[in-house]
This record gives C-alpha cells, structure tokens and sequence, in this order.
C-alpha cells in the first residue's frame, strides 16, 4: 500500500541515518515526503512516523541504497528539506574511525567538536548569491540533545552500549581514508574520531537554526593504530553490533525528545538557538546588493515555525543597491517573510 506523500503538521524530529542505520525499525511509517528545495530533493525521501502522537523525520544520508558517498551527499537540500517539514532539532548518525585507544570498535561517542579537513569541495552555506551571512559555531553540537543521548547511552549500558560523552571529531574529504601521518597528525591534536559526513550538515544545521547532535559509532581503529589489522569482515561484524546498538539507543533518544518536560519541549519549538543566532548571525549584505534568489531562499528555509531569533534579528548589511537577486531569492527561501518592512527591506 503507498504511504501518502504530504503530512498536515510541522515534523520537529529528525533522524538522519548513516552507515550502519538505514532506518527506523519498530517505527510504522504513516507518509514519505520528498520536498523540492532551491538545492533539490534530499538524497532520500523522508519517512514521517509517529512517537506519543509526536511526528519523527528519517533520512537516509547517503541515499535509500548508500548511492552517495560523502562528498556526493547533497547537504544543503538535506537540511533545507527538514527544515521546510517544521524540522527543529536533529540525532545524526554516523560511522567514524576511533583515533584513541579507549575508544574501541563498537564503542559510541557523542561528540562535542569538529575539526574541519574537507576541502571546499562541499557547498557549505545557505548564505550566498548576493547574500552574506556569519553563524556563531564555536560549539557545534547543541549541548541539551548531547546531554539527552549521552543520559540514554549510559542507561543502556547493561546492553552492550559503551558511551562516551564528548570528543571531538576530525571531518575529512574522503573518499580515500587518511595516511598513517596524517592520522598520527590528528592524534597528536587531540581529536577523537575521524570521519567523512558531519560536514558541511552539522554547519547547515546551525545555519537553518535546527538543534543538531551527532552520534558517533565507532567501526575501527584508524591507520594509526598498526597492531590491529583491519579486514572487510571484521568491519563489518562491528558495523552490524553498531546498528544494533543504534536502535536501541535511537529509540531511548525518541522517547525523551518526545517527552513532556519543558526542556525537550523547547528543542522542538525551535527555542534551543534562541540567543545563540540572534547576535551572532548577520546578514552583511546591504538591500541593494541582495540577491533575489539569495532572498527567497533563507525564507524557504524560516518556514512557519521560526521564533524570530532571524527574523527581525538578523542584520542585513548590503545596501539595496548591491544585493543579488539570487542571493536574495535564496534567503527568502529559508526564512520566509525575513525582509519585513522598513530599512532591512
């Protein structure tokens, strides 16, 4: 029987699955959405199920069939999609390579930093086409989701899952994987773990102001660690504990994001960036400059759910005069309605 393709109501929860969680098993799915956004369609469609009467977004990153690697996942039009269903906050899964002793295959790891080594290959922002716009991203995951699975992990430890509570990880092109230096490089920093996907998404996040949190799940020890070697089976056999595990713990995670107490209830509101964007996001560019497409973009993105920590915050720098009218077009996209009146306009 085909699922309906529209759903009524604003979706505050997402899950994006990565390598090792495809989907949301024990979850009836009740609608797939497959939004057009200025960027495209998702890599996959988004599956709408329901916890307590509380609608839950699933997206497969790399494509229903792991078609995309993860220079190829289209970002933007992952995030944008989300955002435009009443998406407000984020659990992202992902596989990394353990850059640490104690942090074994198998093991999970809620990350609280990121450390950059893509390379521009990856669009990496909303903001552009005749608009200009900075997002604070000193703390890249949002400490209240990170609180929340790091409490569910823990819980669940008398099940096989091994939980540690912050690191940082290493965000790299890929396809290929690193050399020995290079990961020797990474442990000598400081890192954690190393992977291919939380960037640019963990940035687009914040740009959307959706709430975002990274699981990490751990497949092996990276290139570092030469007295364990790595075969096709063995990762694979840690591949297949770790979806196990994520089912459970995704599962905990849904049950508190919809719970009643304020505090998750603000996570879904899309209170969670309120302070954070306002004062730290400015758009810079004057109204003459703002690009039409730039514009109506960042209002595709707003949606009806934004609390105006954008709206009516943000400000926008470019004179009229030298804004673009795709960069404008594309802000209006994200952030309906975000020009209002008077001298932003």
């Amino acid at each position: 029987m085909s699922l309906p393709t529209t759903y009524p109501d604003p979706i505050p929860i997402a899950v994006i699955g990565g390598t090792g969680l495809s989907s949301l098993p024990g979850y009836v799915p009740v609608a797939t959405l497959n939004p057009l956004t200025p960027w495209g369609h998702p890599t996959s469609p988004i599956s709408v199920c329901t916890h307590n009467n509380i609608p839950i977004a699933f997206l497969s990153r790399h494509g229903l069939h792991h078609e995309f690697a993860p220079h190829e996942v289209n970002s933007r039009a992952n995030i944008a999609a989300l955002r435009s269903v009443g998406v407000r906050c984020v659990v992202a899964f992902s596989a990394v390579g353990s850059l640490r002793e104690e942090v074994k295959p198998r093991d999970f790891l809620v990350a609280d930093q990121v450390w950059d080594r893509t390379k521009g290959v990856r669009p990496f922002t909303f903001f552009e086409d005749g608009v200009v716009g900075h997002v604070g991203f000193a703390d890249p995951f949002d400490a209240t989701m990170g609180k929340i699975v790091s409490e569910c992990g823990h819980a669940l430890a008398g099940e096989g899952v091994v939980m540690h509570d912050k690191g940082t990880i290493v965000c790299m092109e890929g396809p290929q994987f690193s050399t020995r230096f290079e990961s020797n490089m990474y442990r000598a920093s400081g890192a954690t773990v190393i992977n291919m996907s939380v960037l640019p998404e963990a940035k687009l996040a914040r740009e959307a102001e959706i709430a975002y949190q990274m699981i990490c799940m751990a497949t092996d020890y990276d290139c570092w660690h030469s007295s364990e070697d790595v075969d096709v089976s063995m990762v694979m056999g840690h591949m297949k504990a770790n979806g196990e595990n994520a089912k459970r713990l995704i599962a905990a995670v849904l049950d508190r994001l919809c719970g009643d107490d304020e505090q998750v209830k603000g996570l879904r509101e899309g209170k969670a960036l309120e302070g954070s964007v306002k004062g730290m996001l400015g758009f810079m560019t004057k109204p003459e400059g703002r690009g039409g497409k730039g514009m109506g973009n960042v209002e595709f993105l707003e949606g009806k759910a934004l609390e105006g920590s954008v709206k009516g915050m943000l400000g926008f720098m470019t004179k009229p005069e030298g804004r673009g009218g795709k960069g404008m077009g594309n802000v209006e996209f994200l952030f309906p309605g975000v020009w209002g009146d008077g001298e932003v306009r």
